[in-house]
């Protein structure tokens, strides 16, 4: 019992000897007109792209209402013929998505270019806060970490801004 004792004192004292704060890099992300500005352009190119696939979209549209009208009163080889460009033009569609949109497309190499280096300049100023001010621990509110209860206080996310300089 004794050493049970022992082992809840110490493992108490050592959660509070280490200095712990927390930061919401949604509220820093915010607060950098450059992360606001990306985020415009990158809507804009959405946009854009998206509405270049629905152009094309209406186009396959046109082409396969077109054909079904048509249809009956075509040969054979017609037919064919109109079919392969219909699923030719959906196949096109569908490249155009992906490379638009896609896991490693246009959007998302925009996005790395644009968004990383903003990111890169936070972990950094946070390094450099905690190095500075000795925390052992800063948690980001705005993440998956599930926060209960956070003291505002702890918070740091004003100090990094400042640190940032804006």
């Amino acid at each position: 019992m004794k050493h049970l004792i022992f082992i809840i004192g110490l493992f108490t004292s050592l959660i509070h000897a280490q200095n712990i704060a927390y930061v919401d890099s949604r509220y820093i992300l915010d607060n950098i007109p450059e992360f606001n500005a990306a985020q415009e352009e990158l809507n804009n190119l959405s946009i854009e792209w998206q509405e270049e696939i629905d152009l094309l979209k209406n186009d396959v549209e046109k082409l396969y209402r077109t054909y079904q009208a048509e249809q009956y009163l075509l040969p054979e080889e017609k037919k064919k013929q109109r079919e392969e460009l219909i699923i030719l033009k959906e196949k096109e569609v569908k490249i155009l998505t992906k490379q638009r949109f896609g896991p490693d497309g246009d959007l998302y190499n925009r996005q790395q270019a644009l968004i990383q280096p903003i990111q890169e300049l936070i972990y950094t100023a946070i390094n450099e806060f905690a190095d500075e001010a000795k925390y052992d621990i800063i948690f980001d509110k705005s993440s998956e970490l599930i926060m209960l209860f956070s003291h505002p206080e702890l918070d740091k996310s004003d100090e990094i801004i400042e640190k940032l300089g804006y």
